[in-house]
Formats: structure tokens, sequence, C-alpha cells
């Protein structure tokens, strides 16, 4: 008999292995034991060591045979971890200056165990200093909670005073904390000044988890640090089950027989569990109720009786990429289907690919991604369809614009703006690497019953590598909306996002649609130079929409129409960055930068070839 890992062993292989591997355990356990007391009771270093050290077993050593970066980032989690600790029990970032070298020291050793001879200095480039130096001063829990805005600090509690052991509750946690890290931390990481991009998972893990750092969900979810047992990795991985049983033989000839006939049992279950995986794979998956998933595919057949064939009734948008269905799932929940059309089976790969990156992306102001359908029909053809929450209070642009629809009252306005560009933040600075939308607009501004904003058709969406330049040759949007640099000349970056954000808040605060009539002869003008020609007049408060219920302070009012004419603003590097943009919207002390002049009008220099080619939306590859 034969059982197969990565290869074929006999019996008599398996029981010399389990023995050599017995007596060689019992050498290690006892060297590692008088190393880990030696460290863990060292008088001069606050660090609690011994913490750390718990949640890592001989069982699973993730990091030992990883690359160099890898492994500086486990030392850097590691920190981030003690960190954390010790800011829960002695109130401190950072540690007092006569212990520097003994916590580092300690520190070191604990590497040295399970990465011998790595050196932390010449291979990350942390210093000693690197463990005792703060980010922006702030060395307590008070300077913290002080420096980050109250409505941020109420989310991280919301979203992480949780068990984090599941991977929903750790999104929710982490999209938080990266939000603010982004926001607020900014610090380089060089190992030669503060961790500042890791004080938000710092603080966190100590205050505003119920269960600490030292629990093994919170330390996974907030610090990577994987370090569960081989038995609670055994269903995912057969490598650490093997090597959990085998490292356990050091009771002699009996105990390698009990492990050959665990092998044994083990290997017959796993081999059913890969033949019924097999089995499963070609088989299309259908709508299954309650799962959000990126590798989640309806069948057409179960897409077509959650809208009715495609009811008309059902449909509750249309655009030049095809309709937008209302569609019930069989446990009830309501979704909105974008049905695709003029699509051909040869765009599917790319396709699936954008679907499977944008379903992994995860915010308050974005509408989720549910699932995704590619079929081909013999009567209806070549099908592409998402599926994404469904939301019932409709878009921006029907609220602004429709008939039937109530004036907003600026609070509400105040939220959706400040929703829109906390959306556009996290894509272009929460993730990695960033997406850059290129179709921002009233329509595509999406409200919850709440009218929580949330940015939806990421059809249009780029990935792009950080610090670089980019040209694309396929100039796609909205007329009205588009960045003259990205209309004109293909040119792409995060600041065309700006820009349409720039024209949405305008449309948003004026009621006007961003090119307008306002010409004696009733030729065409862009909102945004209107709303500038407004402004250099002394006129902000001009551009706020007639009759809107309930205003607001016209200190605040005035300064949501400065950022709204900032961002709209012609050339590029004039523009704020969204992060910038949160910043000033949220806090009264930060300032409007100074306004550029306007050196020429978009629709001035657009000529009939450049309209169309922006206004041309056939059949985009989607997202939401």
């Amino acid at each position: 008999m034969k059982f197969s890992f990565h290869s074929e062993m006999s019996l008599f292989q398996i029981l010399l292995l389990c023995l050599t591997l017995g007596f060689a355990s019992s050498v290690t356990i006892k060297n590692e034991t008088s190393a880990h007391r030696n460290l863990a009771t060292n008088p001069l270093c606050p660090w609690d060591i011994a913490s750390i050290q718990k949640l890592i077993t001989q069982n699973h050593l993730p990091f030992i045979n990883q690359g160099i970066s890898t492994q500086c980032q486990y030392v850097l989690q590691g920190i981030r971890f003690l960190r954390s600790d010790y800011l829960r029990t002695h109130g401190s970032f950072s540690l007092p200056p006569n212990v520097l070298e003994a916590c580092w020291d300690s520190f070191e050793n604990l590497v040295h165990q399970f990465i011998p001879g790595f050196q932390i200095r010449s291979s990350c480039g942390y210093n000693t200093n690197f463990i005792s130096e703060t980010c922006m001063n702030i060395t307590s829990r008070s300077d913290f909670e002080k420096f980050v805005p109250a409505p941020q600090l109420q989310q991280i509690n919301s979203s992480c005073d949780q068990s984090l052991a599941t991977d929903s509750a750790c999104a929710s946690c982490v999209d938080s904390l990266n939000n603010v890290s982004s926001y607020y931390f900014k610090g380089s990481d060089d190992g030669n000044v503060s961790d500042c991009k890791g004080y938000p998972f710092v603080y966190a893990a100590a205050f505003a988890n119920r269960f600490g750092p030292v629990d093994i969900g919170t330390a996974r979810c907030l610090f990577l640090l994987d370090f569960s047992s081989a038995s609670q990795k055994s269903s995912k991985n057969p490598n650490a089950v093997m090597w959990g049983i085998l490292s356990g033989c050091i009771d002699g000839f009996v105990g390698a027989l009990v492990v050959v006939w665990c092998l044994w049992v083990w290997h017959k279950k796993w081999r059913k569990k890969r033949r019924d995986k097999l089995s499963r794979v070609e088989v299309l998956t259908d709508v299954e109720s309650g799962t959000n998933s990126s590798s989640l595919k309806f069948s057409f057949e179960a897409i077509r009786k959650a809208t009715d064939s495609f009811s008309l009734e059902n449909i509750v948008g249309t655009g030049a990429y095809g309709n937008v269905y209302k569609g019930v799932l069989p446990d009830g929940s309501e979704v909105a289907l974008k049905r695709f059309k003029n699509c051909s089976a040869a765009g599917d790969q790319v396709f699936v690919h954008e679907v499977e990156v944008i379903a992994s992306v995860r915010h308050v102001n974005l509408v989720a991604l549910r699932g995704y359908c590619t079929a081909t029909m013999l009567r209806e053809g070549h099908q592409r369809i998402i599926a994404c929450d469904l939301m019932r209070n409709g878009s921006l642009f029907q609220h602004l614009f429709q008939p039937g629809f109530k004036k907003l009252t600026w609070s509400i306005r105040q939220k959706i703006a400040l929703g829109m560009a906390h959306g556009l933040a996290y894509l272009h600075y929460g993730i990695h690497p960033a997406i850059i939308h290129r179709d921002i607009k009233a329509s595509n501004v999406l409200l919850d019953e709440a009218f929580e904003a949330k940015l939806a058709d990421f059809g249009l969406a780029k990935f792009t590598p950080e610090g670089q330049t980019h040209m694309s040759t396929r100039v796609a949007g909205t007329l009205g909306y588009v960045a003259p640099e990205y209309a004109l000349y293909g040119q792409l970056s995060e600041r065309i996002d700006v820009y349409s954000f720039g024209v949405v808040l305008l449309e948003l605060l004026s009621g006007k649609k961003a090119v307008v009539e306002i010409l004696d002869d009733n030729r065409p003008l862009l909102l945004a130079d209107w709303a500038w020609s407004q402004v250099r007049e002394g006129a902000a408060l001009g551009i706020i929409e007639e009759g809107m219920p309930e205003l607001g302070v016209p200190e605040v009012m005035e300064k949501y129409v400065l950022v709204a004419v900032l961002c709209s603003h012609p050339i590029a590097y004039a523009r704020p960055t969204m992060d910038h943009i949160v910043k000033i919207l949220e806090n009264d002390d930060t300032p409007v930068p100074s306004i550029q002049d306007r050196p020429f009008s978009l629709l001035a220099q657009m000529d009939d070839t450049e309209r169309s080619r922006s206004q041309n939306n056939n059949c985009k590859y989607s997202i939401n």
C-alpha cells in the first residue's frame, strides 16, 4: 500500500521518518524551552514577549521559507502586535529610552528562533529607535483620540468591537482602519521614522476590540499573524496536517504505528474530498441566497427566473450599455441585474477577471457586487450580466433632475457629498493597486434608504500601479463630467475622478446639469465654467439651488461651493487629491486652497470628433 502526498512513500519510509523526527523533536523542544524561558523572563523589557510566543507554534511557521520582503513584513507586524499589547497595558505607544536595547534584543532573539541568523537592521532597515519614535507626537491613547475625529473613532469602534475571526468581520474592521490610515497617518515606513500607518491598527487592537491583540482572531486580522496550530489548519492544508502529525512521533515505534494508521484514515478522507471537489468543478453554480463571493456565477435560467423573464415592469434603469432589471433571489433579497447588449464571448475572459477584482472591493460607499453570468443562448445570443445590491432610493440624478422627487435638504446633500468623497478616496488610496473610476456622474451615484451615497458602475475602471503616468487610447466617460486632459489627450490619472467629483458636487449644490444653457443664444455652457464665473464675481452662494429646504450655515455652504469649483478646475495639478478633499469637508479648521485662474473652457477646446468619442459607451466591461 502506498500513500500519495507530494510523492509516493512506503510504510517503512514513513515509520523511519516518524522515528527520526520524534528523536529530533525531543532535542529541539528542550533547546527552545530553555530559550523561551530566558526570553520571557527578561526583567528589563516591559514588552510581553511571551504573549507573541503563545501564538507561535512549531506546527505552523508561515514565514520561515519566505522571501526577505515577506519576512520583514512579519517582523513589522510582530512589532505592531507588541506595541499594541504594551499600549493596552501601559497606555503608551512607545517604549522609554532606557529599555530600548533590552526590548530590541529580546525581539531579535525571538525572530532568530524561527529565522536563524536573520538580521532585522540590515535586511529590513529597522533600527532600535524604530520602537520608540512616535508619529506626529502621538504618544498615548488620549493623543490618538484627540487627533482622529470623533466620527472616525466611532466607526472604528463599531466595526472592530467584535470577534475578528471571520472574514466578513475582519474586512469591515480593516476597511475602517485603512480609511483612517489613508486620511490621517501618512508617515513613511522606511525604518528611520515611526510606523505611522500602523497606528490605527495598534490602537484598534488595544482598545476598539474587546478581545485585545492577544486574541488569535485579532492577531490574524489586524497584524496578519496567522500562527494557528496544525489542528486548526487541518481542513485546509494537507501538508500542515501531515507535518503536525509526524512531528508528534516522539514516543518511539508504537507512536509511529499510530501515526501510520492516522495517515491512512486521513488519506482516504482527503482523496474522497478531492474527488468530490473535482466532480463539481464543471457544474454551473446557481443563485445562492445570502452569498457574497467573487467566484459566484449565476446561471442564466436563475437570472431569468429572478427577473420574471426580464419583464418590462422590472426595468429600473436604461443606458447605452443595456437595461438594468430588478430581481428577487430565492431568499427574498432584491438585486439589480445589469444586462449588457451587443456583446460577444470573445471578451468574457477580461470581463470575468475584472468582476473578480471588483468583487473583492468592499466599502460602505461602493455598490457591492453579488455575482455575474456569462452564457450563450440559442435565441437570446451571448449574455453578459452582473448582479449588484439594489438601491431602492434610486440615483442622485433622479432626485436632482426628474419630476416627482422632493428637493433634497442641505443636510442630505452634505451627507451625499461626503459619501462620494469617501468612496473615491478609498478607490484611490485605500486599496492597491488603485482604481480610477473614469465615469463619475450623478446617475452613477446611488442612494440607499438612509441617503448614503454608493458609487456604481466600475465598467470604466482602470487599475494603475502607484507612481506611474498612464495614457489611454480609448477615452470613455460622459460629456460634461470628463476632465479636459483626459477628453483631449487621453491622459489618465486619479485627478480625472477629482474633476468629475467636482462637477457632480456642483450639480448637487446648484440643481443644474453638468452641461447647461445659460447664455442668451442658448449655446451650451459647462456648469463648471458657469460656477467659476460666479465665484470670480464674489457670488459663490448664488450657485446654491433656489428653494432648497433647510439651508445650512452660509460659511459651510460656501466652503462646499469652493471645493466643487476647485475640484472641477481644467488644470489637473490645480485640483486637490481625494483624501485632501475629505479632510477639507470634514474639518472646519482645514481651509480650501486658493483657486487658480482658468485658462480655457473644455467645450471651446473639444471638436465634434472628440465629443463623439467621449460619448461612445458601447458594451463596456462593466461592473456595478
